[in-house]
């Protein structure tokens, strides 16, 4: 789906949702499922368990171009349902308030043994100066839609070694 403040994406994935919910609630794992070569790595952060929790990622600009991390990211959760939904919003280190643009991952099992998966990238919240300032939209629902295509991948290989 895309409107005028979110973009979304949505891929059925063979794995019961705790499987897909475990890769997504562990930043070392987010490289792995980010798409846009924009994600490095996690700096040492806990697995998230809870609305408030705080996770720090090493970012860079080049979209893969490039893989030294240039900046940092304080990701705020704002949604966590176990299994079911996860999201964050991005925001500069140390800061109280994240930017204002959200990633959700909602998890909806089909059965017992697939999942479909539906991520959305919303900025609804974020005020136009910043809009503007920032370029957002940054992603499209194409990205979105690859994302899922590595979170698939990431998911299959857990399962392979499992």
């Amino acid at each position: 789906m895309t409107t005028e403040t979110e973009r979304s994406a949505e891929r059925l994935i063979d794995a019961p949702a705790a499987v897909i919910f475990d890769i997504l609630s562990n930043p070392e794992r987010h490289p792995e499922t980010d798409a846009s070569g924009t994600v490095v790595s996690d700096e040492k952060t806990n697995r998230i368990k809870a609305v408030g929790d705080v996770f720090r990622m090493n970012m860079t600009s080049n979209a893969g171009r490039g893989r030294e991390p240039e900046y940092q990211t304080d990701n705020h959760v704002t949604g966590f349902i176990e299994n079911k939904l996860i999201a964050w919003r991005p925001g500069p280190t140390d800061a109280d308030e994240p930017f204002g643009w959200e990633w959700l991952y909602e998890l909806e099992p089909q059965g017992s043994e697939a999942t479909l998966v539906r991520l959305s990238y919303r900025w609804g919240d974020v005020d136009k100066n910043t809009v503007n300032q920032v370029g957002l939209p940054k992603f499209e629902a194409s990205d979105l839609e690859a994302s899922l295509g590595q979170l698939a991948s990431a998911v299959a290989a857990a399962q392979s070694r499992s």
